[in-house]
């Protein structure tokens, strides 16, 4: 699928083609979300660089739109720094701007809230398949739960629409940011270079265990700690059951074995409730880029895409920064592009496209002719169909082919006769 990009911006242009199955996927969103509860919200695209410089989007946050100040706050001649500049720039996601939604609006919210968001977001990124610079997220969050249900809750409304998009056989890989503290303390790593090893493990699926190896060398790591994580990595790589098998390595470590016990229990409910095939499975390699995670994470796998097609996790000292008091959170975040990017090159087709019909008009057809048609056309509108009325064109078969492929499944030629 070409990327019809900007040549300014970076940014792409949607075809109709592909917009009918954008707006199709979001109903579809929007309805199976709706029924587990989900509450729909929207937020503005721009937030305060005070908002998206809060050391909470990791690496994204060097992606930022910045904007200018306006009007009289904008004084060019005697800014001295980019601060000076700019006050505001466009959300690089969508988790930003609900716990600020949060904050601002929590007394007047159910408790807990489950929040359903889609929209626009920005990072200035390099543009490739599946990627750009301006690009839609579909989030499900649930603030004020802090059990596991929440995440039972929002990897079983994920799983559900997956398999109603026709995807199935997918992996849902779960870990724990505190279980990845807990493996680097068994390592023999400093608290303080935690982070650092993360970075570093992310790794594995592109440079394999000796390349993860080599480069926590180079990264100053002492070779105890990397001969332990090697050892680490290895017996869970080996295992059958990965989760056990860190949790006899992890034996003395009362609040790992916790956490265990809590994964595991969230795997086993998923499995047991999901409505389609997949599997939900431990990897003790994921991190998750943003900083802001705090318990269990989780990452989604498509067999058809060669990355994450959608994420996410607990969060639970995020809204506590805007409003002073802890508040325990979740979410999960679609890849909604890369779901487009897959279903397009699948050929995917919108299941109720028979029920589109076209009248093609006859050019210089009587007035009263037309009338009869649009009145015609009005009645099916009102019975469920979707009808386009619309002139014929010199090239009909082109007409006729373009028409089919946006989903008009019967096409009716009217002429005065």
């Amino acid at each position: 699928m070409a990327l019809n990009k900007n040549p300014i911006t970076g940014m792409r242009d949607i075809t109709p083609q592909e917009m009918l199955i954008r707006d199709y996927v979001i109903d579809l969103i929007k309805k199976t979300y709706k029924s587990f509860g989900y509450t729909p919200i929207e937020t503005p695209v721009m937030e305060s660089l005070g908002n998206l410089l809060s050391k909470q989007g990791g690496d994204n946050e060097k992606l930022i739109f910045k904007v200018l100040k306006r009007g009289e706050k904008l004084k060019i001649d005697s800014a001295k720094t980019e601060e000076d500049l700019a006050d505001a720039g466009l959300r690089y996601d969508l988790t930003v701007p609900l716990v600020r939604y949060y904050a601002a609006h929590n007394s007047e919210l159910p408790k807990p809230f489950k929040a359903l968001q889609i929209g626009p977001v920005f990072r200035a990124d390099r543009p490739q398949k599946g990627r750009f610079r301006q690009f839609y997220q579909c989030d499900i969050d649930i603030l004020g739960e802090g059990t596991k249900a929440a995440e039972t809750d929002l990897l079983l409304a994920t799983s559900t629409l997956l398999g109603k998009l026709g995807f199935e056989g997918f992996v849902l890989h779960i870990n724990d940011r505190r279980l990845l503290k807990a493996m680097a303390a068994w390592c023999g790593m400093e608290a303080s270079r935690f982070d650092d090893a993360f970075i570093t493990w992310d790794k594995m699926d592109k440079i394999g265990l000796d390349g993860v190896v080599k480069e926590l060398r180079e990264n100053g790591f002492s070779e105890e700690s990397v001969k332990a994580y090697e050892e680490l990595s290895m017996t869970l790589q080996r295992a059958e059951m990965p989760l056990k098998a860190l949790s006899e390595l992890l034996s003395a470590d009362e609040a790992a074995q916790g956490y265990i016990r809590d994964l595991e229990a969230i795997v086993a409910s998923v499995e047991q409730a999901a409505t389609v095939r997949f599997e939900v499975r431990f990897d003790p390699t994921l991190v998750r880029g943003m900083s802001y995670y705090t318990g269990p994470i989780f990452e989604l796998e498509l067999a058809d895409f060669g990355s994450a097609a959608g994420g996410g996790g607990r969060y639970d000292e995020m809204v506590g920064k805007f409003i002073g008091q802890q508040v325990p959170a979740c979410g999960i975040s679609i890849g909604f592009e890369r779901l487009i990017t897959i279903l397009m090159d699948q050929g995917f087709t919108i299941p109720d496209q028979a029920a589109k019909k076209a009248y093609l008009l006859e050019k210089n057809l009587p007035e009263e002719k037309v009338l009869e048609i649009r009145k015609k056309a009005a009645e099916e509108r009102l019975a469920g169909r979707t009808v386009l009325v619309t002139n014929m064109i010199k090239n009909k078969k082109f007409q006729k082919d373009q028409l089919s492929s946006e989903g008009y499944a019967e096409i009716e030629e009217i002429y005065n006769r």
